[in-house]
């Protein structure tokens, strides 16, 4: 038992952790890719995907009887990847999303707001549990969710919304751009 926590059984867990992790990650992004249609991004990350999973594999399986230590770094980052794998693409926030807000008092402030901010509204009159209301529909790339949120947030602290996922999308109106700086701005000049 003492020979399975050695530097060298203990640097290998650790390499098998970190590169399940990024495997496993890898993963989550191509089934997303994948879900999204994004085909050449799926291809290029199940390539690399399946050469580091081999590569984990054929390092583990050999060995697992005579160190199971390995089997237990091997599971651990699985399990971190998966954790990891969700966070990148929720930063990344590929793909588009619906924003549909329902609003009984608020809905003109905040369809202005969020016109204002560079994105489309379109509005419609339904019929809510206490009365009349008004629902925002608003169609963005994911990573612009946050930022519509916080604008109905200022207008309404408790607003109600839902969001969904949108398949594909004929055209979208994006943000009004903010003036470019940083290293984007050397190169905008002529």
């Amino acid at each position: 038992m003492t020979a399975s926590f050695s530097t060298p059984i203990i640097l290998t867990g650790i390499v098998i952790f970190l590169a399940r992790i990024v495997d496993v990650s890898l993963g989550t992004l191509r089934t997303i890719s994948i879900i999204q249609g994004r085909t050449w991004v799926s291809f290029f990350l199940g390539f690399v995907e399946i050469i580091i999973w081999l590569w984990v594999v054929s390092t583990v399986i050999p060995q697992v009887r005579q160190i199971p230590v390995l089997a237990v770094f091997y599971a651990l980052g699985f399990a971190a990847g998966n954790m990891v794998g969700i966070r990148i693409e929720k930063r990344l926030a590929f793909g588009h999303i619906i924003i549909r807000v329902i609003s009984a008092k608020h809905s003109e402030e905040m369809t202005d707001a969020v016109r204002r901010a560079g994105f489309a509204v379109t509005t419609f009159q339904g019929e809510g549990m206490n009365g009349p209301v008004i629902e925002l529909y608003i169609v963005c790339r994911r990573k612009f969710m946050r930022e519509i949120v916080r604008i109905v947030r200022s207008i309404e602290p408790d607003p109600f919304y839902i969001t969904e996922q949108a398949g594909e999308v004929s055209k979208i109106y994006r943000p009004i751009l903010t003036p470019v700086t940083g290293w984007r701005a050397i190169l905008k000049k002529k």
